[in-house]
């Protein structure tokens, strides 16, 4: 079975004409998948019965995923799902609203890429489950219009995506890239290159493979050490020069693209937070445009846990004071288990 979530929109008009219907059919079809939320076949009342049963015959369909738990923030701003799909696969996917005086509220959706993940991050939920799997570009556009439902209800939409859930996007390149062309063309969902940003812990070939898609989507790279010797301690599949090699991929990412970097860094107390470190950071990254954003981490099993607000706002100072730009990102669902991989840790050990 082939589901309709994979297929482009040039496909798609060549699908339809294939299947003996007039092309105008492709974007009727197309309307219909991403903005009239069908869950099956049958509910695509948007276009003849005839094709209906044609793609049918032919092995399309839709709806993989199914929503097995959800858990909300006490303030409601956060919701963390765990879907299922049908090979029963568990990934997690999140949403992240953000106030806004208009009536419609900022609503991100984080994204998974794979199950599990190869990198191996030692202070990361995900990274220490080891990896299972790449998800298909339909298993990641599915978790968008998961939400998108559930939104779509309430009367609002999706303004945002992050390809920061389990797993690293570079690594499943080809279809985070379809996914991202599908969410992205206006005849799908229609979601704006700028509002999406991808994260990777650091594979170069990959950062400089999407300096050339021609995609105006924002770029953060998880750098977490300002040195190599801590930065492996805590990504232990980083290169010998990784810190370096990172920052002159971002310099080429900035150049091809006009796309200014982040340098994501989840600090982590008494190992990554010092106020040394914080002056190394800042004189790595001095003068080079990027931006910093500094992630007070989520407690995970593996025992390590966030710096005290003090700490963490020192090491921004020092930042700031060596001219490099830096915010604290704003803290989403700590009591939803919501750093990468938590939800689907905690899940699969209640049912084994």
């Amino acid at each position: 079975m082939i589901d309709l979530y994979r297929v482009l929109p040039e496909e798609m008009d060549d699908l339809v004409v294939k299947l003996g219907h007039p092309r105008y059919r492709a974007g009727q079809l197309l309307h219909a998948l991403y903005h009239e939320s069908p869950r099956k076949m049958s509910d695509l009342h948007q276009i003849p019965t005839s094709l209906r049963d044609a793609l049918v015959t032919a092995g399309y369909t839709i709806g993989s995923e199914n929503e097995v738990h959800r858990v909300v923030s006490e303030d409601g701003h956060t919701t963390k799902l765990l879907l299922k799909f049908d090979d029963q696969t568990l990934i997690e996917t999140v949403l992240m609203q953000y106030s806004k005086d208009k009536s419609h509220p900022r609503s991100t959706v984080c994204v998974s890429t794979q199950v599990g993940c190869p990198m191996g991050c030692v202070f990361c939920a995900t990274g220490q489950m080891g990896f299972e799997k790449n998800l298909k570009a339909e298993e990641i556009v599915s978790q968008v219009l998961h939400f998108a439902r559930i939104l779509r209800q309430r009367g609002e939409h999706v303004t945002n995506l992050v390809f920061m859930g389990m797993g690293e996007p570079l690594a499943n390149y080809d279809e985070m890239i379809r996914a991202v062309r599908l969410l992205t063309h206006p005849r799908a969902f229609g979601l704006g290159q700028r509002s999406i940003t991808i994260s990777t812990v650091g594979i170069i070939p990959g950062i400089d493979k999407l300096a050339d898609e021609d995609l105006q989507i924002k770029l953060a790279i998880s750098l977490h050490a300002p040195n190599d010797e801590l930065r492996k301690k805590l990504v232990p599949t980083a290169g010998p020069h990784s810190v370096g090699d990172l920052i002159m991929a971002a310099k080429r990412y900035f150049k091809k693209t006009g796309r200014r970097v982040t340098f994501e860094y989840a600090l982590i107390d008494d190992i990554n937070d010092s106020t040394k470190v914080a002056s190394e950071l800042a004189r790595v990254l001095k003068g080079n445009g990027a931006h910093v954003n500094l992630i007070p981490m989520n407690p995970t099993a593996g025992g390590f846990h966030r710096p005290a607000r003090k700490k963490v706002l020192a090491f921004q100072q020092i930042l700031r004071n060596g001219d490099v730009n830096c915010t604290v990102r704003v803290e989403k669902g700590v009591e939803i288990s919501a750093a990468c991989g938590q939800l689907r840790t905690d899940m699969i050990e209640k049912i084994n």
